[in-house]
């Protein structure tokens, strides 16, 4: 609860200050918001590595293979980082920057998850 209201209010202030340069100085409002984006992250990775601790010991307590649940993992963490990269894109109105951004997110993360997809090819073909 108290990284959230960290989260907010930098958040909040971030965008309260990029709007106010904006009119005079759009370089400048996205500096500003690009700033508050990279302060929320950075208060955001502690959930992040209390999420991998998580992962890990539901990995072991049900004898999962490494292999099996790292795609998963990654591919969380392309989709994440693709909407950022799309979100910063839009606010610099660069739309089309942004449209192949996500498509080329879609295609990383779909070739990350190859191998879970072979995992369970492999899985099905050994019940046949």
């Amino acid at each position: 609860m108290e990284t959230m209201l960290k989260v907010g209010a930098v958040a909040v202030l971030g965008a309260l200050c990029a709007v106010m340069v904006k009119d005079t100085a759009r370089q400048l409002a996205l500096v500003l918001s690009l700033t508050a984006a990279a302060v929320v992250l950075g208060l955001a990775l502690g959930a992040v590595e209390e999420v991998v601790d998580m992962t890990r010991q539901l990995r072991e307590l049900a004898g999962l293979s490494p292999a099996v649940v790292a795609p998963v993992l990654k591919t969380v963490g392309i989709a994440i980082l693709t909407q950022i990269a799309v979100q910063v894109c839009k606010d610099a109105g660069e739309g089309g920057i942004a449209a192949v951004t996500e498509t080329a997110g879609s295609a990383l993360a779909l070739c990350t998850a190859l191998p879970l997809l072979r995992a369970v090819l492999d899985t099905v073909a050994q019940l046949l």
